[in-house]
């Protein structure tokens, strides 16, 4: 019981936990985020935490499963008349909530499993699929076509992770564009807009450029199953 002039302290939860701990992350990345940082935030012993998760490879699931809600919920209200410009939309609205956590697609990419908010993603995808005239084997192709997308990112091959510490090696640069010239001259022709980037070529006219190109295609075979 609280005494005068006390206020009772919100009690603890898995909810609490996890918002913790995508607050951490994004103010000071996700290498930041362990089970003693999250407990000094909560102002509670970590021993208390694994009431609620039952090691730091939950949390970060959980902390996946909170950024796909969010996604699912940023996208749920969008409705355009042409299914292209529906999704084309949706893509762009979950980009925004990935830039607002640049730490999630990394994080997403590194689980084995698909957490629970991803399918209520994929079910509203095949309505609008099928509305728009999909048959099921088409549209089944397309969620394997969109991949990350749907989820506001490129699933890049390769590519380092925005804090990354690794130093580039200029001496090896240079001796592999002597025997590359042509993407040598494509990387001094076409540098990446910073704009809206994620990471080194995940940026947002690379991102709209791959979507409309998978959403033009996919329109055309709907176009052919008539």
């Amino acid at each position: 019981m609280s005494g005068p002039g006390e206020t009772a302290r919100e009690p603890l939860s898995r909810d609490r936990i996890v918002q913790a701990a995508v607050a951490i992350a994004d103010f000071s990345g996700l290498r930041a985020v362990t089970m003693r940082g999250v407990a000094d935030e909560l102002d509670c012993e970590a021993m208390s935490l694994y009431h609620h998760v039952a090691k730091k490879p939950d949390l970060m699931a959980a902390m996946v499963e909170a950024i796909v809600g969010e996604v699912a919920v940023t996208q749920a209200a969008i409705r355009e008349e042409d299914w292209r410009d529906t999704f084309r939309a949706r893509c762009l609205a979950a980009r925004g909530v990935m830039l607002a956590h640049p730490w999630a697609p990394a994080l997403i990419s590194e689980q084995t499993q698909s957490p629970a908010a991803m399918f209520a993603l994929y079910e509203d995808f095949l309505a609008t699929l099928i509305d728009a005239g999909f048959d099921y084997g088409l549209a089944h192709r397309a969620i394997h076509s969109i991949g990350s997308l749907i989820l506001g990112f490129s699933n890049e091959l390769f590519d380092p992770a925005p804090d990354s510490d690794e130093e580039i090696d200029e001496e090896a640069m240079l001796a592999m564009a002597a025997q590359m010239p042509h993407l040598l001259q494509m990387a001094a022709t076409g540098p990446h807009d910073p704009d809206g980037s994620l990471s080194a070529c995940d940026t947002r006219a690379e991102f709209v450029f791959t979507l409309d190109l998978i959403l033009d295609g996919l329109e055309a075979r709907r176009a052919a199953l008539r």
